[in-house]
């Protein structure tokens, strides 16, 4: 009896976590999106990088992209 009573307390305990608001409220994750948040050093060079192998790789269709050849689009 003892041990159902603790597995229920256990797990009314792990689903009270379930319920608990966020940290990061609406009006605050402009700040998520500073760009100092990012893991690249250089966006820009990034952004570009990712537009030649967005052209390169298109029949993979991982990126959104479509087409192929160059990249100079």
């Amino acid at each position: 009896m003892s041990r159902s009573l603790l597995f229920i307390a256990i797990g009314l305990l792990l689903l009270s976590g379930c319920s608990a608001t966020p940290w990061v409220q609406p009006y605050e994750r402009h700040y998520l999106a500073d760009p100092i948040m990012s893991f690249e050093r250089d966006p820009i060079a990034t952004g570009y990088m990712n537009h030649v192998y967005e052209a390169r790789e298109a029949a993979r269709g991982a990126e959104g992209g479509s087409g192929g050849g160059c990249g100079c689009n």
